[in-house]
């Protein structure tokens, strides 16, 4: 093949165009778990996660929720998938080689909000949240509506184990009342259900035991039985931890924030030092964007050490 302006153009478009269908097909579950928060700078203040937004009374003067001294900020990264297209190929006609790259960077940029937040949950037992604790801890301070603060726990040491049928349920059923325990700075119960149960590869069985069995054991029906969808996480790197979220609301407990969505780039001018010294021309895949915690009371953590 001729190297020119016309026939690089269009090698590039069917890379593109090879790129953006493995990005469109390519699945995801980040959002199962994660909201999706626009950024429009380097980076977004979360301040605002100290109060709970919640309905009260309106009796007398309205009451307004001042931020703590708490911040908490989160701060995009730059993010970029590469591949080197050499001159040579493309005077050979042996482009063919390419088309996986282009496939593998498309699927990449589209799994990258998964990669992101895996990782926060990967190190959730030792990253702060808004309130300046970890995002999973067992002493998050809260108001209890006398003027005093207690601490409350989303965190426990169970682990989820199918050898012990009886004991798994038990620290499930734990983590569910964790949650639909949780109170405001006010002391009012926020309403919470869990709906979705996270766990490593290693228990996906027990987790469909828990959440679809008809039966536990040969005693009677399973009374958690629907109580939670099963989310299998490959991405998460404890084969014991293991979480309980509430995801029903527009606010989730994790957050995905994007500044700029992943968009497929090219080099092909003649003139780039690349090319001269090297023979390549470049194409790939570019982002900013980055994860943060939202509401630790959304979801519950277990590091599975018990």
């Amino acid at each position: 093949m001729l190297v020119n302006k016309e026939n690089l153009s269009l090698v590039f478009i069917n890379l593109k165009t090879t790129f953006n269908k493995a990005f469109d097909a390519a699945p995801t579950q980040w959002d199962k778990t994660a909201m999706l928060v626009p950024s429009g700078s380097s980076q977004n203040n979360y301040d605002w996660l100290d109060r709970f937004p919640k309905m009260r009374k309106w009796i007398g003067d309205k009451v307004i929720r001042a931020l703590t001294a708490n911040q908490y900020t989160v701060v995009n990264d730059d993010w970029e998938a590469t591949v080197g297209v050499r001159r040579n190929d493309i005077e050979d006609d042996n482009l063919g080689i390419y088309a996986p790259m282009a496939q593998d960077a498309g699927y990449s940029a589209k799994t990258l909000p998964d990669e992101i937040v895996s990782d926060l949950k990967n190190n959730a037992f030792v990253n702060k949240c808004y309130d300046g604790q970890y995002f999973y801890d067992t002493d998050h301070p809260v108001g209890d509506g006398n003027g005093n603060t207690v601490s409350v726990s989303n965190k426990g040491t169970a682990k989820l184990d199918s050898s012990t049928r009886a004991a798994a349920t038990a620290s499930y059923g734990a983590a569910r009342t964790a949650i639909m325990n949780m109170t405001d700075n006010e002391g009012r119960k926020l309403g919470l259900v869990p709906n979705v149960l996270e766990v490593p590869p290693a228990l996906e069985a027990v987790a469909r035991i828990i959440c679809e069995a008809p039966k536990l054991d040969d005693n009677g029906p399973n009374p958690f039985k629907g109580t939670a969808t099963v989310l299998v996480n490959p991405r998460l790197s404890s084969a014991t931890a293991w979480f309980l979220h509430c995801t029903d609301r527009p606010v989730k407990p994790y957050i995905y924030q994007q500044r700029k969505a992943p968009v497929f780039v090219q080099q092909i001018n003649p003139e780039a030092d690349d090319v001269f010294s090297r023979g390549e021309y470049k194409y790939g895949a570019e982002a900013r964007a980055a994860g943060g915690y939202s509401f630790w009371q959304m979801s519950y953590g277990s590091d599975g050490s018990a």
